[in-house]
């Protein structure tokens, strides 16, 4: 194999199976296990790579309930409620987004009752004009990765 597109091929095959090992994915890539060695490593450096995590099943853990909370924020203020619900354990993403609203979270929480007192805590910040909150349903995909494009 040439090299041509390898770290793209790495990348690919690490977000199938993160727990691949580096004998593994030199096979399955047709180099040495050096070569993987080395282009994981400089991944890693370059931060294309920042860490292996398993995907979890919140749904198994008894986090049942998934929330979409939207909220308008004092202009000056942003930096600092993002980081508060950054620091929120149960808040899986935090954006700031354009729009009408201007961070979208994401929750996960045991029951209604537990989203509802968090919510209310939310509410009560003085730096939070505005919120609206949708309750998922149905997960249709949720925390996937995409393949890159290779040429």
């Amino acid at each position: 194999m040439t090299y041509e597109n390898l770290d793209a091929k790495l990348v690919n095959a690490l977000l199938d199976n993160g727990d691949a090992s580096l004998r593994s994915l030199a096979e399955q890539l047709d180099v040495s296990v050096t070569t993987v060695s080395n282009h994981v490593s400089a991944l890693e450096d370059e931060g294309v790579i920042r860490g292996y995590t398993p995907k979890i099943d919140y749904d198994q853990l008894g986090y049942d309930v998934t929330a979409v909370v939207q909220l308008k924020v004092e202009g000056s203020a942003l930096p600092d409620v993002t980081e508060r619900l950054r620091e929120e354990k149960q808040m899986v993403s935090v954006y700031e987004v354009t729009g009408d609203y201007d961070v979208i979270a994401i929750g996960k929480f045991e029951d209604t009752d537990g989203m509802n007192t968090q919510i209310k805590r939310l509410l009560t910040d003085p730096e939070i004009k505005e919120s609206n909150t949708s309750v998922v349903l149905n997960p249709v995909c949720e925390n996937e990765q995409f393949e890159l494009d290779i040429e």
